[in-house]
């Protein structure tokens, strides 16, 4: 059989390169990806540094790229380093890919990402808030599988009935607490005003939250 050669033309344009990089933090080596200008991946600390590498280069299908990195990723670094830290923190700027990211899951995310820092809902309460009431569980099943824990603060989104409910990324429930009592204790006092562009009645709007 004669070899098929694909002439993708002078004005061929390919997807820009994958990078990720390794980050201290006060838990553990954390571990990010992108592509282009958007986070396609971010990693929490595993078991070790060795295995938390290992992951990361194998979800984000890229070698470790040294430094400099881009700004947005530095950033994106500082903030999740304060954040571990108990310091303030916000991280709705940072910049995410969605591509590969299904619809519902897109709207789950988005509508995590307006959640405040120092607040937290219920899954029911941001299904209410994408206009999908009674979806609770299918927005628990969506955060489960959200590839930037902390960028989309799915730590602020619990169980009723003053449960936790889950947490899938590495420290588990532990780590949910921890991340939430924190922030709690950073933003109390803080006025439970609407996040940017955040409509009446959206998580982070005035009375929202357990």
């Amino acid at each position: 059989m004669d070899d098929v050669s694909l002439d993708l033309g002078d004005d061929a344009v390919l997807p820009p390169p994958r990078h990720c990089a390794m980050f201290d933090t006060v838990l553990g080596p954390c571990g990010i990806a992108w592509r282009g200008e958007a986070v396609t991946l971010l990693l929490l600390p595993t078991v070790d540094r060795e295995a938390t590498f290992e992951q990361l280069t194998w979800q984000s299908g890229s070698e470790v790229a040294p430094p400099p990195w881009p700004g947005f990723v530095t950033s994106a670094m500082g903030e999740v380093q304060a954040l571990l830290r108990g310091e303030p923190a916000d991280l709705r700027g940072v910049p995410l890919d969605w591509a590969g990211i299904g619809q519902f899951e897109r709207k789950v995310y988005e509508a995590a990402r307006r959640v405040l820092p120092g607040h937290v809902c219920t899954y029911e309460e941001l299904a209410q808030a994408m206009n999908a009431p009674g979806s609770a569980r299918a927005v628990d099943l969506a955060l489960a599988r959200n590839p930037w824990p902390l960028l989309v603060p799915c730590h602020r989104v619990v169980a009723g009935g003053g449960r936790l409910g889950s947490f899938s990324s590495a420290g588990g429930l532990g780590l949910k607490r921890r991340l939430i009592e924190h922030e709690a204790a950073i933003f109390r006092g803080s006025p439970r005003a609407p996040a940017p562009d955040a409509p009446a009645g959206s998580p982070g709007a005035a009375g929202s939250g357990t």
